[in-house]
This record gives structure tokens, C-alpha cells and sequence, in this order.
């Protein structure tokens, strides 16, 4: 399973992570110093969802400002404030 989003393609990035020691300046410290630097990796945040497409519901691994921003239709399991009639 790739960690990118089927819908915008969103991947992981990358950065770095500090390591710091000392006071900050505004709080009465000399400054805050760097100590070591490390490469790291940032992965979007993917939720395996139903989703309803033209040729039924399949299920997708889509990022959360997807589902938020509506680019993509969660498969409904029944209509929403119904009750099931008994035969």
C-alpha cells in the first residue's frame, strides 16, 4: 500500500527535526542553540474510506482535506432518518 492519496495524490515530504537546548532570548536566555539536525518524513494524514464512483463503491485510501472538502462522496449504507419497515 503506497501512502498517497487516490484522489489529489498527496505523498509524504520531507524536513528536518532540530534538537535544541538553552532559553529563548524573550524568556531571559542566552538563545536557543541548535545541537543536531535530522533528516525525517511527513505522511499525510489517509483514511480508508467507501467511496461511490460511476462503477459502484470501492474502497480508496483518500486524505482527510479530501473527504473534508467534498472532492470525494462517502458510499451511503442506507438513507440517513429512515426506519426499516418490517413485511
Amino acid at each position: 500500500m503506497s501512502r498517497k492519496c487516490s484522489v489529489c495524490g498527496k505523498g509524504s515530504g520531507k524536513g528536518n527535526k532540530l534538537c535544541q537546548r538553552g532559553k529563548p532570548k524573550y524568556l531571559g536566555g542566552n538563545g536557543r542553540k541548535t545541537t543536531g539536525i535530522t533528516l525525517r518524513r511527513y505522511y499525510p494524514n489517509l483514511q480508508s474510506i467507501r467511496v461511490q464512483t460511476a462503477e459502484g463503491v470501492k474502497q480508496q485510501r483518500v486524505c482527510t482535506q479530501c473527504i473534508r472538502s467534498e472532492r470525494v462522496a462517502k458510499a451511503v449504507v442506507r438513507a440517513p432518518f429512515t426506519i426499516a419497515e418490517k413485511n
